[in-house]
């Protein structure tokens, strides 16, 4: 799922290409992907782009006269960018917003229909969305921490949950918790102030990185390539690869579609945390440390 860095780039080239275009149609193409019904896709034609922002992990379009389209993207949705005349993206658009200088496409790969667009009038009906996570750029030490511990959570948990941080998901909290050489499964209630700290700043400095990475990858064109998987990343999706910090290989904990990797050198003092599936199978020959992996 796209997360801050990768959205944030959306918004900024969504931005540079058409804020003050006027919408010429929304045409939509699979019935799924609208998830309301007032006001209807007819109502947005011939309204200028008045701005676009990041409410999260989703895009907002908002056009003349207090009107907006929500789009999550959700795993497999991304967007596309078409100049005039040249090729859609085929079978995969779900909906086109249409300009005089292009053509926004909504994709998603596989049948699983999860990315949404909701249309919606007013800033009343906009809030609805607000997940109420706290922004990393805009939060200061003490709300950062405040809202780090206001549940007792594991690590991993509370920096994806939306409800107390903003635009952080699977791949990115991987990377902060690898930085901040944090378990993922360290509970809330257990961090000190130092490690509340270190936390924060590895936030701070993995999202800022990856933006700026991720900006300048695009340059003037458009994200095309979006994914949760870079070489460049320390240990998400690279399990059994070598750590870039202490050389071991990345560990992982899988549960239903999703996993968590970390380095066990880095960030739980060498130990292996159980994986759900694999260690319940090994049961007593499970490794309880990386040594006995060496």
């Amino acid at each position: 799922m796209p997360e801050l860095p990768d959205v944030t780039v959306y918004v900024e080239r969504l931005e540079a290409l058409v804020v003050g275009q006027p919408l010429q149609e929304l045409d939509v193409h699979s019935v799924f992907v609208l998830r309301s019904v007032s006001p209807a896709p007819a109502d947005l034609a011939g309204r200028r782009v008045a701005e676009i922002r990041r409410m999260g992990k989703r895009i907002v379009i908002g056009f003349e006269g207090d009107v907006y389209a929500v789009i999550h993207l959700m795993i497999a949705g991304r967007l596309r960018w078409r100049a005039p005349g040249k090729k859609s993206p085929g079978k995969i658009a779900l909906a086109a917003f249409i300009f005089p200088n292009g053509t926004l496409f909504l994709t998603e790969a596989g049948s699983t229909r999860r990315a949404s667009i909701f249309l919606v009038a007013g800033t009343r009906g906009l809030a609805e969305f607000g997940r109420g996570g706290l922004e990393p750029f805009d939060s200061t030490a003490e709300q950062f921490a405040e809202r780090l511990t206001s549940e007792n959570h594991t690590l991993k948990r509370a920096l994806t949950d939306p409800r107390l941080f903003s635009g952080i998901g699977n791949a990115y909290s991987d990377e902060i918790l690898h930085r901040a050489r944090l378990s993922p499964l360290l509970l809330t209630s257990k961090l000190d102030r130092e490690q509340i700290q270190r936390l924060r700043d590895a936030t701070l400095v993995t999202l800022r990185e990856w933006t700026e990475r991720l900006r300048a990858k695009v340059g003037d064109g458009f994200p095309e390539d979006v994914t949760a998987f870079h070489q460049e990343m320390a240990v998400h999706g690279r399990f059994g690869l070598p750590c870039p910090v202490c050389g071991s290989p990345v560990q992982r904990i899988r549960y239903a579609t999703n996993e968590t990797n970390y380095c066990a050198r880095c960030q739980t003092d060498g130990r292996l945390l159980a994986d759900r599936a694999l260690s319940r199978l090994l049961k007593k020959d499970w490794p309880r440390s990386i040594d006995e992996l060496d």
